[in-house]
């Protein structure tokens, strides 16, 4: 994926979907969608956060504006493959991303030594600003598989479907594989909408017809909730009953 862009703004909602509505929205799309030229692909990423885990654990309080940063691949990454540092903002409904493109190697060059990549000082500035002010580190990798599509009339309209989501906690390197533990179930699908203005009503009058409303999902979020605060929690505990 050598193509992308640096900046951009839109408005993003997420749905859940069962097997059964997937493949029955599937066919009601047809006509007014393509898919994009990568079709199908794997998504990794690597979440940075506190010791503590500050940064999702404020996401999940739904402030007006929240902040994430990640380091993303789409498919595990060889030496000169593509990688993408982003910053991720969201204020109210609307969602700004700001990224760098790098490889392997100059993403160490950039933390290890600051040198940025050419023609990024201004994004490469603000990853900074983000990284002083909360000092993070790779906390924990999600990756998934993705099917997405372009509005036929409004190529600015993109769905996609993920399936097959997955963590862990170790390995915190995109070279290091594509596996995990699954958080989701294999007949669950998350579709996120994403479009600069309104949503098209034949896609409105689809998602009603098919009983399928907006959630707040958030596949870091669920994977803190659900398996990383409780282990944090647990390991706390035994530590105060051995110290006591």
């Amino acid at each position: 994926m050598s193509d992308y862009i640096t900046t951009f703004k839109r408005y993003e909602k997420k749905y859940m979907l069962t097997k059964s509505q997937y493949l029955r929205l599937r066919g009601l799309l047809g006509p007014y969608v393509v898919q994009d030229q990568y079709a199908r692909y794997t998504i990794c990423n690597i979440y940075y956060d506190t010791d503590n885990y500050a940064i999702i654990r404020r996401s999940l309080e739904k402030p007006v504006y929240k902040e994430k940063l990640r380091l993303r691949s789409y498919g595990v990454p060889g030496p000169e493959d593509q990688i993408y540092f982003e910053l991720k903002k969201k204020y109210q409904n609307e969602v700004f991303k700001r990224r760098i493109s790098l490889t392997p190697k100059s993403f160490r060059d950039y933390q290890e030594k600051g040198i940025s990549p050419a023609g990024s000082t201004q994004i490469s500035s603000e990853i900074k600003y983000f990284m002083k002010q909360y000092n993070p580190h790779p906390s924990v990798f999600i990756a998934y598989e993705r099917t997405a599509f372009a509005g036929m009339e409004n190529p600015n309209l993109r769905i996609t479907f993920d399936e097959n989501i997955r963590f862990r906690e170790t390995e915190l390197n995109l070279a290091q594989g594509d596996h995990g533990t699954k958080i989701l179930g294999s007949n669950e699908y998350l579709m996120e909408v994403k479009v600069g203005g309104a949503m098209p009503v034949w896609l409105s009058q689809f998602l009603s017809e098919l009983q399928i409303y907006p959630t707040s999902f958030s596949k870091y979020g669920f994977t803190y909730q659900n398996y990383l605060a409780p282990l944090r929690d647990s390991l706390h505990t035994a530590l105060r009953i051995s110290a006591s």
